[in-house]
């Protein structure tokens, strides 16, 4: 295995096409596919919100969905057998705390791309994974 070859490369998704389209760059590390892992993490829904009245969205019921619709996604292309998760909380406290979890050797991660105050306001899940993450980080930016 060369330098490059790593045994698990971590890639959160947020359903974005740029999410998606990190699995190209993310496949060039490791031999199989199997050895990526997608993650996608959500906030929990409360019952108080708006729209939530009925228990058709309990957090057990998004997670299976979700998963559905990442599965669907992936059909019929060579990403079919990654390994799949869906968690429930803060998004980069979950993508560090996955990828100590699967001793993950890499995490590819697009950028938003935010600057100036908008980036204050709002934060950055891919900076914040840069700052803690216990392995190496590739932040993929968008094209101007």
């Amino acid at each position: 295995m060369s330098w490059l070859q790593k045994q698990h490369v971590l890639v959160p998704t947020d359903f974005s096409d740029a999410s998606f389209e990190a699995l190209f760059p993310a496949r060039a590390f490791v031999n199989d596919v199997s050895n990526l892992h997608l993650l996608h993490v959500f906030t929990p829904v409360y019952a108080v919100e708006v729209g939530m009245v009925s228990e058709q969205f309990d957090d057990e019921t998004r997670k299976k969905k979700l998963k559905e619709v990442i599965f669907r996604k992936l059909q019929n292309t060579e990403f079919e057998n990654v390994n799949v998760q869906v968690i429930i909380g803060d998004p980069s406290s979950e993508i560090i705390d996955y990828a100590k979890k699967i001793n993950a050797d890499l995490i590819v991660i697009p950028s938003e791309g935010r600057t100036g105050f908008s980036r204050f306001l709002i934060g950055s899940v891919a900076e914040r994974v840069v700052r803690f993450a216990h392995c190496p980080v590739l932040v993929l930016k968008k094209p101007i």
